[in-house]
């Protein structure tokens, strides 16, 4: 067995976390070999659910969970993280405006980002969740400047196990057998969800979907809209937000960072921006990444057509608007 690592969830009381912690502490995130120490942080108001929470992951009596510490002091949480699932944030309420709700998860991240600058290894994996999650991981970024840029991702793999499991669904095959699927940009309804590349197996062989469902128009209207908007529409029939789907979706985004992707798949992560395929520099950006050795690299080469060039161009425009805000707001 491993020495065990310390694995921090923020907003630990909440519904997304409920779900997470499950996978967390039975080995399906970091391998059946790895013991965690669990830091669950929230805000001292949640502190008694919390105690709800840990007793109920003392029961499950699993072997990797080594110890528990539920907190609401971020020193105490982040010291020596080796890997950060930030899932609380402050939701965007009725009538509150971008530039309002950047504001108030500036006050969040900067806390997070300072406590991880000073507490956590540097060499610390970091996924955020809490929307907006792409502008929120780069805040967080910001304030631990000696951890490097590209540890901080945002998890767009819940827009690509939804497309996913649409493709499956639409071609009548399990979802493994739908691969390669790419989540563009901004974890938001512009965010740009492409089939260009995505390959199905049938019959012991791999097709591009795109030959296998010959209708470029569902493609390109239904099945983008659909993914763009599957968010809201779990939240009309459920009067909730995603929750079991973004806690598995966040579970997928750090088991492949920690243990990498299989040869000639790619998984989409929001990253931060190098410049590849004309994305402005310095936002974070989902784009289709490969994992090898806890270490990710953006996929080149991918050829970008007029119809997607213009889906990047709006949601590559939305996230510089996002950071423009947040900036606004990091000078006052």
């Amino acid at each position: 067995m491993a020495e065990p690592i310390n694995v921090v969830v923020s907003g630990a009381a909440g519904q997304i976390a409920y779900s997470l912690l499950y996978q967390l502490a039975a080995g399906t995130v970091f391998g059946q070999e790895q013991p965690i120490n669990l830091r669950l942080l929230d805000i001292p108001p949640m502190m008694g659910i919390l105690k709800g929470v840990v007793m109920e992951l003392e029961d499950l009596a699993l072997p990797l969970l080594n110890d528990i510490l539920p907190t609401a002091d971020p020193e105490a949480a982040f010291k020596d993280a080796a890997a950060v699932f930030l899932l609380g944030a402050m939701p965007r309420k009725e009538g509150m405006e971008r530039k309002d709700l950047l504001a108030a998860n500036v006050k969040i991240f900067k806390v997070q980002g300072e406590a991880l600058d000073k507490f956590a290894k540097k060499d610390v994996k970091i996924v955020v969740v809490g929307n907006p999650a792409n502008t929120n991981a780069l805040i967080c970024s910001h304030y631990a400047p000696s951890i490097p840029k590209e540890n901080f991702t945002a998890m767009t793999r819940l827009d690509q196990n939804r497309a996913q499991a649409l493709l499956a669904s639409h071609l009548g095959v399990e979802v493994s057998n739908v691969t390669n699927v790419v989540i563009w940009g901004n974890h938001s309804s512009t965010q740009y969800p492409s089939t260009a590349y995505a390959k199905v197996k049938t019959n012991n062989s791999s097709k591009p979907v795109s030959e296998v469902i010959d209708d470029e128009n569902w493609l390109n209207t239904e099945f983008v809209e659909r993914i763009q908007k599957r968010g809201a529409a779990v939240i009309a029939a459920r009067t909730m937000s995603s929750a079991m789907s973004a806690a598995k979706a966040a579970g997928d985004h750090m088991r492949d960072w920690w243990i990498g992707t299989k040869p000639g798949e790619f998984v989409s992560m929001g990253v931060t921006s190098d410049g590849s395929y004309g994305i402005p520099k310095d936002i974070i950006f989902s784009l289709p990444v490969t994992i090898k050795n806890k270490k990710y690299e953006i996929v080149q080469g991918l050829f970008i057509s007029s119809f997607a060039q213009s889906k990047l161009d709006i949601t590559a425009k939305e996230l510089e608007e996002e950071r423009a805000e947040a900036n606004a707001v990091l000078k006052q």
